[in-house]
């Protein structure tokens, strides 16, 4: 248990607790990265009562989220992002009290820690950010009306391309392959389409 009132110890509890939190913050939903954030948090806070903290330095740390709130929600707001690794990088490094202006964590693996972690951070959050905003390649919404190509015979099922996107499909009626469909609705991910013989 002294291992843990280490404040290098502390700190890497602490860091890697808060970096699971801001990834749980952007990607929710497996409950994984919520669960490591929590119990390695509650290990860092648990040390931080025995060595003590410097409230100031744990300000800043709450305050690192809203920038980063800020820069996942809206596109191009990077600075937001550096203000909130900023935040992160001093409030863990100033958590536990040092001797005068130094910080009780080993300086090398202060600057180590946070220039990996903002590295990753910058690296990750940018790349979820641009996934987020990617549109899909296909508007499913906009598939009804669309004419593609029966790629097999289609009747009770079958295949179709609309657009670049081979799709599972069915009619009301037979449809040879090859020949000219169009989507009249859409059940789920199969299409329900119908020969168009209009020409183009």
């Amino acid at each position: 248990m002294n291992l843990l009132f280490d404040p290098n110890i502390a700190y890497l509890l602490l860091v890697v607790g808060a970096v699971l939190l801001l990834l749980a913050i952007v990607t929710p939903g497996t409950g994984l990265l919520e669960i490591g954030a929590f119990f390695l948090l509650i290990l860092a806070g648990y040390a931080a009562y025995h060595i003590g903290f410097n409230a100031w330095a744990l300000i800043v740390l709450v305050v690192a989220l809203v920038p980063f709130v800020y820069a996942v929600q809206k596109p191009k707001r990077e600075w937001a992002l550096a203000v909130s690794i900023l935040f992160l990088i001093v409030g863990s490094s100033y958590l536990f009290p040092g001797k005068g202006l130094l910080p009780a964590v080993n300086p090398v693996l202060a600057i180590l820690v946070s220039i990996g972690v903002a590295g990753f951070l910058w690296l990750v959050i940018r790349k979820i950010g641009a996934a987020f905003r990617t549109r899909p390649l296909q508007d499913l919404r906009g598939l009804v009306g669309q004419v593609g190509e029966a790629k097999t015979h289609v009747h009770e099922e079958g295949s179709v391309q609309i657009a670049s996107e081979l799709w599972s499909a069915r009619s009301e009626t037979a449809i040879p392959a090859g020949s000219r469909v169009r989507v009249v609705r859409r059940e789920g991910f199969v299409l329900v389409v119908e020969r168009d013989d209009q020409p183009e």
